[in-house]
C-alpha cells in the first residue's frame, strides 16, 4: 500500500513549498551536477529505488514528483524544481566507480586492477573518550573503537595489495583529518540545537560542539578524501558494534554478541526535508550503487558468518532490511551518503560482550589462544580474515 500511495502521488507531480535548510556544515547542493544522470534510469527502475530503498514508507511525497517522462524535485527555496528525464531503456550513469563486471579479471591474482579505500570508523587515541568509542574496566586495557578498526584495516591492507587490488586508507593513525575542533564549532552547535528544538544551555553546547567535531566535519573531510582524489571502486567502512554500556568508567557487560552490515538507504520525510540530503540520496541512487553494496555485503556477511557463527543484529524501527539476508540493513548514515561509490558498512562484535571483551584485552597475536573457553584467533585477525574472504568471493565472480 505504501509503494501504491507513493506512485500515485508522484503520477500528479506536485511539491510541497520549498525547504531552505541543510544539515550542519552541509553546503546548498549544486543540482545541475545532477545532468550527468539525465536519461539513464527508467521510469519504473526510479519509483522502486526510491520506495524500496532510499526513501519507504513514502518519505519523498512532497519532496520528489513523478510525471510519465520525468521527475520533479524540489531544490532550493523560490527555486523551480529540478526535472530528471527518464530514459526509455536504462543506459550507464557516469561515474568515477567501476562496477565489479566492469572490472577486468586477471588470472594471476583475483583482485587484480580493484580499487578499494578503507575507511577505519571512528578517530581513537586521545579523542575516543569524546567520541564515546571508549570504556574501561578497572585497570584493565581501554576498549576504544578507533584504535581497533585502524588495526584491522593495516591487517586487511597489505592482504588485499598482494591479491592485486589497490589499497588506500582514509586515515593511518590516531588523529583527525580535519583541520575543525570542537571550539571553532560553538556557534554552530548553538544553531543546530535550535534546530532540533533542544536547550542550549553550556553542557549541551559543549556536546553538541564534539559531536560536530568528530561525527560531521570529520567524516566530510574523509568524503572529499575518497571523492575528490582517491576515486575507489569500494568503500569498506570498519566499525564494531556495542551495547549501552552506562558509566564508562563503570560500563555494563552483556552477554549479547551480533554482526550486521549497513548498505545506503533508509532516508525519513525528515531527512528529506533537508536539501542537501535530498541532493545526496539523488546521487547514490542514480549512479547504481545499490546492487554493488548489497552483493559486496552478502559476500562479506557469509564469511562473517562462516568465521564468527555471530547471529544477526535486528534493528527494531525504521531501517529496511534488505531481502536475501538477515544481516544487511539499509540506513542513512552520514558515513555511507557522502562517499559516492559503493560502501560496504561493517559492524561485527559487540565491544561489551563478555566474551569479545575478554578477545579485546588478549590483543593481537598470530595462531590461536584459548579464551572464555575456546580455542580462537585474534578478533583482529577473525575479523580481517573475513573480510579479505568476502572481497575475494565478491570480485571473483566478475
Amino acid at each position: 500500500m505504501r509503494i501504491l500511495s507513493l506512485i500515485l502521488f508522484c503520477l500528479s507531480g506536485l511539491l510541497q513549498p520549498a525547504f531552505a535548510k541543510t544539515t550542519p556544515l552541509g553546503a546548498r547542493p549544486d543540482w545541475s551536477k545532477l545532468d550527468k544522470f539525465q536519461e539513464t534510469i527508467t521510469r519504473e527502475r526510479f519509483i522502486d529505488l526510491l520506495a524500496r530503498v532510499y526513501a519507504p514508507g513514502d518519505a519523498a511525497v512532497g519532496v520528489i514528483g513523478v510525471t510519465p517522462t520525468m521527475a520533479k524535485i524540489q531544490t532550493a527555496p523560490g527555486k523551480p524544481p529540478y526535472l530528471l528525464r527518464f530514459a526509455k531503456s536504462p543506459a550507464a550513469p557516469a561515474r568515477y566507480w567501476r562496477p565489479r563486471s566492469a572490472i577486468p579479471k586477471d588470472s594471476g591474482t583475483p583482485l587484480a586492477g580493484v580499487k578499494i579505500t578503507i575507511d577505519p570508523g571512528h578517530i581513537g587515541g586521545k579523542w575516543a573518550p569524546m567520541e564515546e568509542r571508549w570504556f574501561q574496566i578497572g585497570k584493565s586495557k581501554p576498549v576504544t573503537e578507533g584504535d581497533m578498526t585502524l588495526r584491522v584495516a593495516k591487517l586487511v591492507k597489505p592482504r588485499l595489495e598482494a591479491l592485486g587490488a589497490q589499497v588506500a586508507l582514509t586515515r593511518s593513525g590516531s588523529e583527525p583529518i580535519t583541520s575543525r575542533r570542537p571550539e571553532g564549532l560553538r556557534k554552530l552547535a548553538v544553531e543546530s540545537l535550535r534546530e532540533k528544538g533542544d536547550k542550549a544551555t553550556k553542557f549541551a553546547i559543549t556536546k553538541e560542539s564534539e559531536r560536530l567535531f568528530y561525527r560531521t566535519a570529520e567524516i566530510r573531510r574523509r568524503a572529499v578524501i575518497v571523492n575528490d582524489l582517491l576515486k575507489p571502486d569500494l568503500v569498506l567502512a570498519l566499525h564494531f558494534n556495542a551495547e549501552a554500556w552506562g558509566n564508562p568508567d563503570k560500563p555494563s557487560l552483556v552477554t549479547k554478541n551480533h554482526a550486521h552490515f549497513l548498505v545506503t538507504g533508509g532516508w525519513s520525510k525528515k531527512e528529506l526535508s533537508y536539501e542537501d540530503q535530498r541532493y545526496e540520496m539523488l546521487v547514490k541512487l542514480l549512479n547504481g550503487s545499490h546492487e554493488e553494496e548489497v552483493a559486496a555485503s552478502k559476500a562479506l556477511a557469509k564469511t562473517t558468518l562462516a568465521a564468527t557463527g555471530l547471529p544477526p543484529y535486528i534493528y527494531q524501527g525504521n531501517e529496511v532490511r534488505i531481502p536475501g539476508s538477515n544481516y544487511i540493513w539499509a540506513r542513512n548514515l552520514l558515513a555511507n551518503r557522502l562517499f559516492e561509490c559503493p560502501v560496504v558498512y561493517a559492524e561485527p562484535y559487540v565491544m561489551n560482550s563478555r566474551e569479545v571483551f575478554q578477545r579485546i584485552q588478549a590483543g593481537d597475536y598470530e595462531g590461536k589462544k584459548k579464551i572464555s573457553g575456546a580455542t580462537r584467533k585474534s578478533i583482529y585477525r577473525e575479523y580481517a580474515d573475513a573480510i579479505v574472504e568476502g572481497l575475494v568471493k565478491h570480485y571473483g565472480q566478475r
